[in-house]
């Protein structure tokens, strides 16, 4: 695991936590550094500040991306940020917001790499979520889901981009095919309706996360797309 981080005693102290954790984290302070180490050791994921010394953490996420798939946890003190993050769609994985706790960061990582692990399994093994865009219908562990068109259109939407926060206007965008004119609050109520109907087949199942201010993500069970 690498964290990229240019604060001494912040970055100490990720270290600390990290390895009570049960990780092996190595710590980089310069963005010029970063590439090569990437490059060489391959590691299981990438905590990068946004603002560093030489290259910064957006070109260096840009760059990291035309190699690896490599997780990318964003950290950034500007909250003004994200939707900058966001709207770039550089391929990072996650965001953390200055200050946090690094309780925080360690269960952000576990989240993440466990996302990973498992969406690394053979697809024909793990994905219980199964999505018929020919039919218009979804299943869950072979239950079937008896959904609105607005809802199918955002499960398909959200469960076939694992892990990517997607902001209201990102999913409004993918909701209806008339293009009517509909608020973010439209999102939200889909959003609760359809969150009801999976945890009816699977209670305990994470699958939609809410981004406080921002929007949506998945992190249910691995999907697969029929045609």
């Amino acid at each position: 695991m690498l964290i990229v981080e240019d604060e001494p005693k912040l970055g100490q102290l990720l270290i600390d936590y990290l390895i009570a954790g049960g990780y092996r984290p190595h710590l980089l302070a310069n963005g010029n550094d970063v590439i090569p180490y990437v490059e060489q050791h391959n590691p299981d994921l990438i905590l990068l500040d946004l603002m560093l010394p030489g290259k910064d953490g957006l070109t260096l996420c840009k760059e990291i991306r035309r190699f690896s798939e490599v997780p990318i946890v964003m950290v950034t003190a500007k909250i003004e940020e994200i939707d900058r993050l966001l709207g770039l769609e550089i391929g990072a994985d996650d965001y953390i917001c200055k200050p946090y706790s690094p309780r925080e960061v360690v269960a952000r990582v576990k989240t993440i790499l466990r996302r990973c692990h498992r969406n690394s399994a053979p697809q024909a093994d793990q994905a219980h979520l199964v999505v018929d865009e020919g039919r218009f219908q979804a299943s869950f562990k072979n239950q079937s889901l008896e959904l609105t068109p607005a809802e199918f259109r955002l499960l398909k939407t959200l469960a076939t981009q694992p892990g990517i926060v997607l902001s209201r206007e990102q999913l409004l965008n993918h909701l209806y095919d008339d293009y009517r004119v509909v608020t973010d609050r439209t999102v939200d109520s889909h959003i609760k309706n359809l969150r009801r109907k999976l945890e009816q087949l699977e209670e305990g199942e994470p699958f939609i996360r809410s981004v406080y201010g921002i929007g949506y993500r998945w992190e249910g069970a691995p999907c697969r797309i029929v045609s």
